[in-house]
């Protein structure tokens, strides 16, 4: 069994709007087994071509768009997504079943062709929301942990790979999916770092023992004044 090292399970998230600073952040990190993670933000800004350049580095990429919409629009969408040559691409769960099962569907066939296929996740509930918020905002009668393990458990039977779910909610979804279910898991704060916008945070370590597959972590690396050595720090 390969293993994997806690640099390879970081996804670093480039949420900046221009390419030079997105590149200076990658080849501050080039060579440390981490992944990094184009989000909407950056592909605003920059498109495919970002892609193509981050890749050419040696870096892995999970592509971070949330695709959201009818089933027919998000398979026509995810095919040209995976031309890109990403590693991962996530939908929303709340899409659906018919949604997420024909985005499976579309990434295998299309990544078949290109002799990589790569991985879909389904979001669950953004990290950045309360259980309070949650709750009156939304509308949602059952509580957020039970509500995100039916869209896990709903992810896994339309054929995704696994979803994006707070480090919280791990464990739940470990119990109630297949050993090799991916939790994607944003809303990280090492212990030196300030929670921002982030409301259900847990540590690299913590999650990590929790049950995550792979860490999305943006500002404590990415606006560090070192990067590299941030990431370093993330174990301590």
């Amino acid at each position: 069994m390969e293993v994997i090292s806690n640099n390879q399970r970081v996804m670093a998230a480039l949420d900046v709007q221009g390419r030079e600073e997105a590149l200076a952040i990658a080849r501050a990190l080039q060579g440390s087994g981490c992944w990094l993670k184009v989000g909407l933000e950056l592909y605003a800004y920059t498109g495919p071509a970002m892609i193509h350049e981050l890749k050419a580095l040696g870096f892995p990429i999970f592509l971070d768009l949330k695709l959201h919409d009818i089933p027919t629009t998000v398979e026509r969408a995810i095919r040209g997504f995976v031309q890109c040559g990403v590693d991962m691409i996530n939908v929303h769960c709340s899409g659906g079943y018919d949604m997420m099962a024909r985005a499976a569907s579309a990434v295998q066939e299309e990544g078949s062709k290109l002799g990589s296929v790569p991985k879909v996740i389904g979001v669950t509930v953004l990290t950045s929301m309360s259980e309070d918020q949650f709750r009156l905002e939304m509308g949602v009668q059952r509580n957020l942990r039970e509500h995100v393990v039916e869209l896990a458990k709903l992810a896994e039977k339309a054929g995704l790979d696994g979803v994006v779910a707070s480090a919280r909610e791990a464990k739940d979804i470990r119990k109630n999916t297949k050993a090799n279910f991916l939790i994607v898991t944003p809303g990280i704060r090492p212990a030196w770092s300030d929670a921002q916008d982030q409301a259900r945070v847990l540590t690299p370590t913590e999650a990590l023992a929790a049950g995550s597959s792979y860490l999305v972590i943006g500002r404590p690396i990415t606006r560090s004044e070192d990067p590299r050595q941030a990431l370093e720090r993330l174990w301590e």
